[in-house]
């Protein structure tokens, strides 16, 4: 088990390093509108959205809402923290090895501890929130935008949650192809 996890934090060094060069720009960056379109203009965020919701479905009990909270409330920070100018490295790396990472949680949910679960969406939630604070216009009001960005986030929870409620069956198999996706992502 220690060496597992000795594995898994190794990879994500080194996945850490890379950094490959995604964008998600294109759309406009400020008010209600701009931050709820801004999740969805990103494969990347749609899946480990959508992921965290469907990784909560399968964890059950009171982490249907701990783990999407985790993730709002720690997407909400770093985007906070991304327009008071502090520097986030490799966002986009982040972003890619949290997609492979949840696709990943979906696929071995039984073994994998509700809380980890809640712990790595709040990590991983930084870099997400990041990107999206770090889309904002220079000048425009952050609360509005976030408002946009946390009920677009929200809904692709409650997606996920939809699908692993009527999809049972089939979790392990969206997990493995989210996670082959976030493993594209990242050496794209």
């Amino acid at each position: 088990m220690n060496r597992s996890i000795a594995r898994i934090a190794a990879a994500a060094v080194v996945t850490l390093a890379a950094t490959p060069a995604f964008a998600h720009t294109g759309h406009a960056t400020d008010g209600m509108v701009a931050g709820f379109a801004h999740p969805l203009f990103g494969l990347d965020h749609i899946l480990a959205m959508l992921a965290v919701g469907i990784f909560a479905a399968q964890k059950g009990g009171v982490w249907r809402f701990a783990v999407p909270a985790s993730f709002m409330i720690a997407m909400a920070f770093g985007g906070m923290l991304a327009i008071s100018g502090v520097e986030f490295p490799m966002v986009e790396t982040g972003i890619a090895f949290s997609v492979a990472i949840f696709g990943l949680a979906i696929v071995f949910a039984d073994r994998v501890p509700a809380i980890a679960g809640g712990v790595l969406a709040g990590v991983f939630a930084l870099f997400h929130g990041a990107a999206h604070g770090g889309e904002i216009a220079e000048g425009a009001s952050f609360l509005p935008y976030a408002i946009g960005f946390l009920t677009a986030t929200g809904l692709l929870h409650a997606a996920g949650f939809a699908v692993a409620t009527f999809a049972n069956t089939t979790l392990r198999y969206a997990g493995a192809a989210i996670a082959m996706v976030g493993a594209v992502l990242l050496f794209a």
